[in-house]
């Protein structure tokens, strides 16, 4: 088995509004997988796939699906939005995203974007 062929992983912590947050992220051969927590599970996993657009589109397109958890609009959203920071590369592989969050808002979301970005393995 060649090195290049095994997982990468990064994981880590930190407290986001006073609430811990575990983040998990793994590059496997064919996609990456990113576990965003702050109930010490995995929570709903949505697979986020980056839409091919034309050359001339300046801002990233996912489709996203729920494949385990609620079907809210609340999750697509997050997926989309932090899908952004993992998926940059205009060929980027398939995201499978787990998240488990005490709540929802803006301030929450920009902090994960940049907890996502510290522990990059793509």
């Amino acid at each position: 088995m060649a090195g290049e062929d095994l997982p990468v992983t990064k994981q880590g912590a930190a407290t986001i509004d006073g609430v811990h947050t575990d983040i998990v992220c793994t590059a496997f051969k064919d996609r990456i997988f990113v576990a965003v927590t702050q109930y010490e599970k995995l929570g709903t996993i949505v697979h986020v796939i980056p839409d091919t657009t034309p050359a001339d589109t300046r801002q990233q397109n996912f489709t996203t699906k729920v494949l385990l958890g609620k079907d809210e609009p609340i999750t697509h959203v997050m997926a989309k939005n932090l899908a952004v920071e993992i998926c940059e590369a205009p060929d980027s592989k398939p995201l499978l995203l787990a998240i488990a969050l005490k709540e929802h808002s803006p301030a929450l979301l920009k902090s994960l974007q940049e907890l996502v970005s510290q522990f990059k393995v793509w």
